[in-house]
């Protein structure tokens, strides 16, 4: 499945205050997953396994490193736990990075919400509004991208411009 997302990456210096926003907007709650995301290295883009409880998934995406809230082009692949798939990708490709991190999910129409714990870097939250199939429009991402970065009061020194295996590689 391929699809469009404008996303941003923030420092929360108040994990709970966003649950309760969300839960004030009547977010859909999907519950809490402790993930393990694998970063592969690759000649283009980047390439991870995530594996948790709720989503287990091998993630393709191009994405800019810039604060706010940025495009991303995403090819994502669902997986069951992915402990075969990850033996073999470790044997055809070098581990970049590992990221652990506790990651509550909701959602609001087409834009999740992540409000993640990051083992060794903290506590952040992210917005992506999605387009699955082309019909809402970057522009449209972007609007409700901005909509939740002025709702969750997320100052621009908070954003992050890189992934989290960028941060984790920096350490």
């Amino acid at each position: 499945m391929q699809r469009i997302n404008v996303e941003i990456k923030a420092r929360s210096q108040n994990p709970a205050e966003i649950h309760a926003l969300l839960a004030a907007q009547q977010a859909e709650f999907l519950g809490t997953d402790k993930q393990t995301d694998t970063y592969f290295k690759v000649d283009k883009g980047r390439l991870k396994l995530r594996q948790g409880n709720i989503e287990n998934a091998l993630i393709h995406y191009f994405r800019n490193n810039q604060a706010g809230p940025k495009r991303s082009d995403v090819s994502l692949y669902k997986t069951e736990s992915g402990a075969e798939l990850k033996d073999v990708l470790q044997q055809a490709l070098p581990v970049l990075a590992v990221v652990t991190k506790r990651r509550s999910i909701y959602f609001i129409e087409n834009v999740k919400f992540h409000v993640d714990e990051v083992e060794h870097l903290g506590s952040f939250v992210e917005i992506e509004a999605i387009d699955r199939d082309g019909d809402i429009g970057e522009e449209k991402l972007r609007e409700q991208c901005q909509y939740y970065l002025d709702l969750f009061k997320i100052k621009v020194e908070d954003l992050i411009e890189v992934s989290y295996s960028d941060m984790m590689i920096a350490q």
